[in-house]
């Protein structure tokens, strides 16, 4: 497949001498690999019955969670996140399939096992992609963008699935890259189409701005890149903190952040800043939902689950508290999640103050990319459930 933005050999990423303006001169050679529909092609391959037919991984209940929809169940409309039921109203013949995240962990260990023949430099995000660092690598094959036709290639026959990958001289732009001709696409940006590609996509597109922050920048008037880029620094700070320096780089297709070999995740969590204060315990409670719905949607989408829940508060004075409390098992479920996060807010109530943010910490993480024993909790509570 054509990537929209892929150029000749001469003008490609390895090229140092097409760097553009505000862009390091010592440029490095970025491949992001994002394996495609990654938990369902592993059951399409593993089951031929269902190759060809829509498939959601993940919650068959009521109240349960698609972690992977099939390409097949996407054209429905069916996604990652979507609750099952509203899943099956969009594609009543949906077949779903419980996860095995022991097979899938085991794919990919066999997937890093390639990328371990071209770089030692590997920076896993989760069960199904990953940053590589091919710059000191490229003697031999010429090209990062011919190490990454390689490594497709033989994830293809080696593994039995396909893969995506976008071709870079940073992460950012690698990973976007990597989205821009799914599925079993390659792509390539070159210095020289950096700062056009970025100006081009819808700031919901950037790695990094999510809904919420998206939203915020809608209102602002930040549509696309090219509308990020013409902020000032002070402008972007102002209004998205520590965030506004990265926000700014990123609209000018800059990015220097290193590839970290095996970095693993310690915690994942979610927080919300509200437009006006809670007060009541029923919102406190809407507020913290979408939290627990984020922590269970990329858990389950990482095969990650944790035994230690934290809460923090905000309150309208900017007065911050943390709870904790650690399980002797990993925590799974909503019902469950929900349970404790209800022991944790009680001590705190009645409350005394507004509440401007609410937010939820999972940590102790196992599986996945989890780093063995996780985070060490807050602060322990003896709170019965």
């Amino acid at each position: 497949m054509h990537a929209l933005f892929q150029v000749a050999a001469p003008q490609s990423p390895d090229d140092p001498d097409s760097a553009p303006d505000g862009v390091e001169p010592a440029l490095r050679r970025i491949i992001h690999v994002d394996m495609d529909a990654f938990y369902a092609s592993v059951e399409q391959r593993d089951d031929p019955a269902l190759r060809g037919k829509p498939v959601a991984v993940g919650g068959t209940r009521e109240r349960g969670v698609v972690a992977a929809a099939s390409y097949e169940a996407r054209k429905f409309g069916v996604r990652s996140a979507m609750a099952s039921a509203a899943a099956r109203r969009r594609c009543p013949d949906l077949l779903f399939v419980r996860p095995r995240f022991d097979v899938y962990r085991a794919v990919s260990h066999q997937i890093r096992a390639i990328f371990a023949d071209y770089t030692e430099l590997v920076e896993p995000l989760s069960l199904d992609e990953a940053y590589l660092d091919v710059t000191d690598m490229l003697e031999g094959f010429g090209s990062a963008t011919r190490i990454a036709e390689i490594i497709r290639a033989r994830i293809k026959a080696e593994v039995g699935l396909t893969a995506s990958a976008g071709v870079s001289y940073n992460k950012f732009l690698a990973k976007l890259a990597s989205d821009q001709n799914k599925p079993d696409g390659l792509c390539i940006i070159t210095p020289r189409r950096g700062a056009a590609f970025v100006a081009a996509l819808p700031v919901a597109r950037f790695h990094g701005v999510g809904p919420a922050t998206a939203e915020r920048m809608r209102r602002l008037g930040i549509h696309t890149g090219a509308d990020l880029r013409a902020h000032s620094p002070e402008f972007l700070a102002e209004h998205f903190g520590k965030a506004g320096a990265y926000y700014y780089n990123a609209a000018r297709g800059i990015d220097h952040r290193q590839v970290r070999a095996d970095r693993a995740r310690k915690s994942i969590g979610s927080e919300t800043t509200f437009e006006r204060d809670r007060w009541t315990h029923d919102e406190l409670v809407d507020g913290l939902m979408p939290a627990v719905d984020a922590i269970l949607r990329h858990g389950l989408a990482k095969g990650i689950s944790g035994r230690t829940l934290t809460l923090k508060l905000r309150y309208s004075d900017f007065r911050t508290v943390t709870r904790s409390r650690t399980m002797p098992m990993p925590l799974s479920g909503r019902e469950t999640i929900v349970e404790v996060v209800l022991g944790l807010l009680a001590p705190l109530e009645p409350i005394e103050l507004g509440v401007r943010l609410l937010g939820l910490t999972l940590s102790s993480l196992e599986g996945g990319d989890a780093e063995e024993g996780g985070a060490e909790p807050v602060q322990q509570l003896a709170l019965s459930l």
